[in-house]
């Protein structure tokens, strides 16, 4: 009988220690499965994270000189730095032991004051825009009708300050819902309105981010040598618009895909050859004074070019 017992009392204690393995089993699954979950949240914040910062990194870039009180964008600066401090103490790729690790909801704030920071520099660029469209058309409509430099010999006939181009109309181009990012489908996101100027449709003058802020500083300087803002024709020129232009205008207009203005790198100033022609004043300005703001005029467009036109101009950085 006392045997019995004895085995009985092992075989009960034999059973109490597994079922403690299983709960340790099963504790400690539990506990990986909850790390691995924790580790993919604290992932896809991260990421979030990551995205906002590029894109507050392309607001400060494309508003350089674009906003009335630089205060709001070093506000975005300070978040921006406290984002990218947060995204290199969660480094995946950093050693571990990294100090100021954020957890997914301290990363999810960090990514909501750097979005609410990036939206009032946003709001901040278009007051700018806006303010800087209303002075320029004040400005164009006190400007005076330009005359030609000099007056022509005795008995030679006046030289024309009448346009050189003598095609269909055609018009500068928003930005390209949805598009890909190849030329002449540019999105929205890759392109910054040009603060002082619209096209007779009212369309803004676009540009990509990085040429449209360096032409404004060239704007600026523009402005103190001649007393108005530079004048735009066209820029930014969608596919369709390239097709279009080559139906019209033949081996002229660039094949569509192709276009320097398809790239949103390109602008061209009215074909006026007494405002902007060869030798104007205007004209030698931008040759000599664009190149320190990333603007030039491209060899093939000079005077002795393969293709001459003084009014093209290409944003090289």
């Amino acid at each position: 009988m006392a045997a019995e017992q004895a085995a009985t009392q092992e075989r009960a204690a034999d059973a109490l220690e597994a079922q403690a393995r299983d709960a340790d089993v099963l504790q400690a699954q539990a506990a990986d499965a909850a790390a691995v979950h924790a580790a993919t949240v604290r992932a896809d914040a991260r990421a979030t994270l990551a995205a906002a910062a590029e894109h507050a990194r392309a607001t400060l870039a494309a508003t350089q000189d674009g906003v009335a009180d630089d205060a709001v964008r070093q506000s975005l600066a300070a978040v921006l730095a406290e984002a990218d401090a947060a995204l290199a103490a969660t480094d995946p790729a950093a050693a571990t032991g990294t100090t100021g690790a954020r957890s997914a909801t301290g990363l999810r704030a960090v990514t909501a004051a750097l979005a609410a920071a990036d939206a009032a520099v946003g709001a901040a660029h278009d007051a700018w825009l806006q303010a800087e469209a209303a002075a320029a058309a004040a400005a164009a409509a006190e400007r005076p009708t330009p005359k030609p430099a000099a007056e022509p010999a005795a008995g030679a006939a006046a030289p024309s300050c009448e346009t050189t181009y003598n095609g269909p109309p055609f018009y500068t181009s928003p930005a390209t819902s949805g598009g890909d990012g190849s030329n002449g489908k540019l999105p929205p996101e890759a392109l910054t309105a040009i603060s002082w100027d619209v096209d007779p449709h009212g369309t803004p003058y676009y540009l990509t981010n990085a040429a449209a802020a360096a032409l404004e500083r060239l704007n600026s300087g523009f402005r103190a040598r001649f007393g108005h803002s530079l004048d735009l024709d066209l820029t930014y020129r969608d596919y369709d618009t390239q097709v279009a232009m080559r139906a019209a205008l033949g081996s002229i207009a660039a094949t569509p895909g192709t276009s320097s203005h398809g790239t949103g790198l390109a602008l061209d100033v009215p074909e006026l050859p007494c405002e902007y022609g060869w030798d104007t004043p205007q004209r030698d300005w931008l040759v000599s004074n664009g190149p320190a703001y990333g603007w030039v005029s491209p060899s093939w467009a000079g005077r002795s070019g393969s293709n001459p036109e003084y009014w093209h101009f290409e944003y090289r950085g």
